[in-house]
């Protein structure tokens, strides 16, 4: 017998079996998670839609205003400077990109005027106010007032420091994964 009162092998055989269950549980969680990725579960992090697990749902039709979906933001100059300020993520999307979450307000042929304010086919969007500069006094460009063209959308959050089509205008609708759904969210 050891000092501590076990018999030789035994403390062996505990750190071997606590191991071997910390190795099987850490290798499970992986699995669940890889398992959740692939069945399109996303952690959404970001204050501009509940915080929590969210669910990509397959589109099989043209999306429609008021649908709340995840995007891959098109790799350009615009979304590049939206990563560097810090307003999206880093992701497995074109360019890098972490996917986002918002409402499509606009699809092909409705127009979009931007004042101070988005209106679509003349009807003001709520929670639309256009902000000249974000939280660390760094300016904000606004889209433009025009017609949203063919396989685009126009992206909207009601969140007011959100980054959206106010800022950066209509996106390919190729880059849409598909319809957001809540799974197990919180909102402060």
């Amino acid at each position: 017998m050891t000092a501590a009162g076990m018999e030789p092998g035994t403390m062996h055989r505990q750190r071997r079996f606590a191991f071997c269950t910390l190795s099987l549980a850490c290798g499970l969680l992986i699995l669940l998670l890889v398992a959740g990725y692939i069945g399109g579960l996303r952690i959404n992090t970001t204050p501009s839609e509940p915080l929590g697990l969210w669910r990509i749902v397959q589109i099989t039709r043209s999306i429609r205003p008021g649908e709340m979906v995840f995007v891959c933001p098109p790799d350009n100059a615009a979304m590049r400077e939206a990563r560097q300020r810090g307003y999206l993520r880093t992701g497995l999307c074109p360019g890098g990109f972490g996917p986002f979450i918002k409402t499509v307000i606009a699809v092909a042929g409705q127009r979009v005027v931007v004042t101070d304010r988005v209106a679509i086919d003349g009807v003001p969007i709520p929670n639309s106010r256009i902000i000249g500069v974000d939280g660390r006094g760094r300016s904000l460009r606004h889209d433009q007032s025009g017609v949203v063209r063919p396989r685009e959308v126009y992206l909207h959050s009601d969140f007011i420091g959100s980054w959206d089509s106010r800022y950066f205008g209509p996106v390919p609708d190729s880059g849409v994964l598909g319809l957001a759904q809540e799974v197990l969210t919180y909102a402060p």
